[in-house]
C-alpha cells in the first residue's frame, strides 16, 4: 500500500492511499511483464517459471501488508476503516460520530475516470472536520487533482470537507464531458427521428434511456454525500465556498438529467404515436381493399361452383354482364365509403421527409372552404376579431345565406 500526506495552510491534512504497484523483475516493464507472461502461457510454462511467478506474487503480497502496517503505526484509527472498505465494491456512504462526538463521514463512491464509461473504480473515504483519508486502486484522480486548478482550489480550502467537495468537483469533470457527448448523441437521435423514422430507431432511443440511467446511477451517490456532509459538519461547510459552488453544480447536473429524460420520453411517446397512426393507417387500408373486392369475391364463390344450371354460364355476355357487376358494386361501394369520410388521408401519400402524412389535403382544408370555419372555432378571424358576413350585434352568418343556427359540418360530411 502507498500513501502519501498532503499538508495545507489551513491546518487540515489530506492522506493518500493506493494499492501497491507490482514489483519490477528481469528488468521488463509493466506491460513488458506482461507481453512476456502472455507468450510465456501460450506456449506453455514449466513448473519451474510458474514456480517463480509464485514466489513474485508472495513476495508483492508481503511488500503490501508490510506497507500496511506501517500505515497502521502512523495512523492507528484506520484500522477499523481499512478492514471494512477490502469488501466493499458499492456506492454506500455512512454518517457517525468519533468517541468525543467529532462527527466522521465515511464510505465508498464509484465514479468513472475516463470517458470509457466501463472505466469505474470505487473512491473510498474516510473524513473528519480536519482530516481527509482515501483510497484508490490507481492514482489518476491523485494526480488529477494535484494539478491546477484543483491544487489551488484545495490550499485556499478552510477544511477537510472542503477539501473533499473539490475532489467531488473534480470527478464531476468528467461527468460533465459525458453529459456532453450524451446531448450531442441525443440531438442526432431526434433530427433522425424527424427526418427519417424507422423501426430500428426504437433500439437507439433505448440505448440513450440506459445511458442516462448509467449516469444518473454516478450522479445520485455524489448527491447523497452532499446531504450526508450537511448531515455531520452542519453550519460549519454550508458557508464554505467549495460546498455552495459544488451545491450550485449539482443543481444544474440535476437539471440536465430531469430535462433528458423527459425528451427521451418525449421520443418514446412521439415513436409509439407514429406507430399507431400507422398501424391504423395499415389496417384502414387493408379493410377498405376488403371491402371493395368482396363482391368479386363472393360473385366468383357461387360462379364458380360445380353445377350445371349457373345463371348467364352458356350466355355469349355472361361473362361480360358477370364483370360489370362486379365494377359496378365496387364503385359503389367505394363512392360509399368516400362519402362517409372513412378513406381519410389514405388518398394523400407520404411525402419525403414527412413522418405521418401527407399534409397537403390539410392545408387545402384550411386555405379553401373551411379556413372560416376553422377561424370561427377560435373565435376570430378577420381585424377586430369579426367574421366576414357578421353584422355588429347579429350572429354569425346573417346577410350570407349560410344558416344562422345550422351545426357547423361534421368531419365526415365535409
Amino acid at each position: 500500500m502507498m500513501h502519501r500526506m498532503l499538508q495545507f495552510p489551513q491546518a487540515w491534512e489530506w492522506l493518500m492511499l493506493h494499492d501497491q504497484r507490482p514489483a519490477a523483475t528481469s528488468g521488463l516493464s509493466r506491460s513488458g511483464r506482461a507481453s512476456a507472461g502472455a507468450s510465456a502461457a501460450a506456449a506453455g510454462e514449466d513448473a519451474g517459471t510458474r514456480a517463480a511467478g509464485a514466489a513474485g506474487a508472495a513476495a508483492e503480497a508481503g511488500l503490501a501488508a508490510k506497507s500496511k502496517d506501517a500505515v497502521l503505526q502512523d495512523h492507528p484509527e484506520l484500522a477499523g476503516w481499512l478492514q471494512t472498505i477490502e469488501s466493499s465494491a458499492h456506492n454506500q456512504i455512512i454518517v457517525t460520530e468519533l468517541p468525543g462526538g467529532a462527527s466522521l463521514l465515511h464510505g465508498t463512491l464509484l465514479f468513472q475516470v475516463s470517458d470509457d464509461e466501463s472505466d469505474v473504480l470505487p473512491l473510498h473515504f474516510r473524513l473528519t472536520d480536519r482530516k481527509l483519508v482515501t483510497y484508490m486502486s490507481d492514482m489518476r484522480l491523485s494526480v488529477r487533482v494535484q494539478l491546477d486548478p484543483w491544487y489551488e482550489k484545495l490550499q485556499r480550502c478552510q477544511s477537510a470537507p472542503e477539501g473533499f467537495f473539490v475532489v467531488l468537483g473534480a470527478i464531476l469533470e468528467t461527468f460533465h464531458a459525458g453529459l456532453d457527448r450524451f446531448e450531442k448523441r441525443l440531438g442526432e437521435l431526434e433530427q433522425k427521428m424527424r427526418k427519417q423514422n424507422r423501426t430500428g430507431l426504437m433500439n437507439v432511443i433505448f440505448e440513450r434511456r440506459y445511458e442516462l440511467l448509467h449516469w444518473s446511477h454516478l450522479f445520485i451517490p455524489i448527491k447523497e454525500i452532499q446531504g450526508a456532509a450537511k448531515e455531520a459538519f452542519m453550519d460549519s461547510l454550508q458557508e464554505q465556498e467549495e460546498f455552495k459552488r459544488m451545491e450550485l453544480k449539482l443543481d444544474r447536473i440535476q437539471g440536465l438529467l430531469s430535462h433528458y429524460a423527459m425528451e427521451i420520453d418525449t421520443l418514446l411517446m412521439m415513436d409509439d404515436a407514429i406507430s399507431n397512426f400507422r398501424g391504423n393507417d395499415i389496417m384502414k387500408t387493408l379493410t377498405i381493399f376488403t371491402a371493395l373486392f368482396m363482391p368479386a369475391t363472393v360473385i366468383g364463390a357461387v360462379w364458380g361452383m360445380n353445377f350445371k344450371n349457373i345463371p348467364w354460364a352458356g350466355e355469349r355476355w355472361g361473362f361480360i354482364t358477370v364483370s360489370l357487376v362486379i365494377v359496378v358494386v365496387t364503385v359503389l361501394i367505394y363512392w360509399w365509403l368516400w362519402h362517409k369520410g372513412w378513406t381519410g388521408d389514405l388518398l394523400h401519400g407520404r411525402r419525403k421527409g414527412e413522418v405521418v402524412g401527407s399534409a397537403k389535403g390539410a392545408d387545402a382544408a384550411l386555405t379553401g372552404d373551411d379556413a372560416p370555419l376553422s377561424r370561427l372555432r377560435r373565435g376570430g378571424g378577420g381585424a377586430g376579431g369579426s367574421v366576414p358576413g357578421q353584422r355588429p350585434g347579429g350572429r354569425v352568418g346573417e346577410g350570407t345565406g349560410v344558416e344562422h343556427d345550422a351545426p357547423l359540418p361534421s368531419r365526415s360530411s365535409r
